[in-house]
Formats: C-alpha cells, structure tokens, sequence
C-alpha cells in the first residue's frame, strides 16, 4: 500500500510546477494544477489528497480566491501558500484566521515544506 502524503501543487508556471514535482516526487505524490480551476477539479477528482499547497499570483483565481474555494468543498485538506512575494496583510489574515497553514517564500524551501509536510503524519 502507498504511504505517501498526495500533494496538489498549483502554479500558473511551468517551471515551478516542474521545479516541485522534481524535488518532491521522490518522497510524495505530486499531482500539478497550472491554475486554480484545475485544481478544483483535480481535488474532486482524488479526495485522497491531504496537503495543498498554491502560488498566490496566478491569473484567473489567485492563490487565495483558489484556496476559499476549495477548502470550501473539501475543508479538511492542509492548505499553505507559497509566493514570491513578501507577505501581504491579505496573507497574514487568512493565516491568522486558519484558512492557510502556513506561507513559504519562494524560492522555494525543500527542508522547510518537508518539515511541515511531516507534522500531518
């Protein structure tokens, strides 16, 4: 039986999208989304993945319209955000009221995420 945490990772660039899915492949299954829609509907379409993590600048839903959406119609996923970007009073809100777990900066941080990922054992 496969033990691995699935992982749905959502970014609007391919690059990062395969960046991730190189370094975390190993160790979970990844599924990608290039943008929030995608990402929706692969969430309905595996109901086994526990971890979400989003970009926050993608066009279409951005990471935070992405992750209300979702955490709407599947509320007990772990949801985090993971940006280029400082983080903005918007993020800090929705930290603080639960809706992400945490926010990782990219680039991004293998050891960081894992460690995270970990604590959902």
């Amino acid at each position: 039986m496969n033990n691995k945490h699935k992982i749905l990772y959502v970014d609007d660039e391919k690059i990062n999208r395969t960046i991730f899915e190189i370094v975390f492949a190993s160790k979970y299954d990844i599924f990608i989304a290039s943008d929030g829609y995608e990402g929706l509907n692969i969430l309905d379409e595996n109901p086994d993945i526990l971890i979400v993590i989003s970009d926050m600048s993608m066009p279409g839903l951005n990471g935070i319209e992405f992750i209300e959406k979702a955490k709407e119609a599947h509320p007990l996923k772990k949801y985090y955000m993971l940006s280029g970007f400082q983080i903005t009073p918007e993020i800090e809100t929705k930290i603080e009221n639960g809706l992400i777990l945490k926010y990782f900066e990219k680039p991004l941080n293998k050891q960081e995420i894992e460690t995270e990922i970990e604590k959902h054992n």
